[in-house]
């Protein structure tokens, strides 16, 4: 947990924040929490992605996997960062509801764009908690060489 002079930002469907706070998004089912972190600056952003391709929408682009990640890149350059010190860490994606033959599977689509997106930008994915059946919550700390505590729905713990 942070320390009482660090404030924790939450961020909420299709939001994100970038600096070196510790962040954390809530309740990730099929959705993708996202960390792009840099190795060597101790410092990132998170985004909570709901859906894998924004079909050209340019209202909300942390809800959506193709203008999310593009969206973080972009801010982490813009304060300094530098794309080849970049690495990518992320969970959800699960399959919250049984699925059926033809179903929409939005898990499974969102883990598979993000992964995409990060491999065209050349971002190592160094870790993740995807998949499954649970959700999870995500805690991010930049400055603690870009930690992330998972909190499974069923209370396990686990660091990515």
């Amino acid at each position: 947990m942070p320390s009482p002079d660090e404030s924790l930002v939450i961020i909420g469907i299709g939001e994100y924040h970038v600096g070196n706070c510790p962040m954390s998004t809530i309740g990730l089912g099929s959705c993708i929490g996202l960390v792009i972190h840099d190795t060597v600056r101790a410092t990132g952003g998170l985004v909570h992605i709901m859906l894998p391709d924004s079909q050209g929408r340019t209202d909300r682009p942390g809800k959506y996997a193709d203008s999310a990640v593009e969206l973080l890149v972009r801010e982490l350059v813009q304060k300094g960062c530098k794309p080849t010190t970049l690495i990518a860490k992320i969970a959800g994606g699960a399959a919250m509801f049984r699925t059926t033959a033809g179903s929409l599977n939005i898990g499974e689509r969102n883990i598979e764009a993000v992964k995409n997106r990060l491999k065209s930008r050349g971002i190592p994915v160094s870790a993740e908690d995807v998949g499954g059946n649970v959700g999870r919550t995500i805690t991010y700390y930049p400055c603690e060489n870009g930690k992330i505590l998972v909190k499974i729905a069923n209370g396990t713990l686990k660091n990515l």
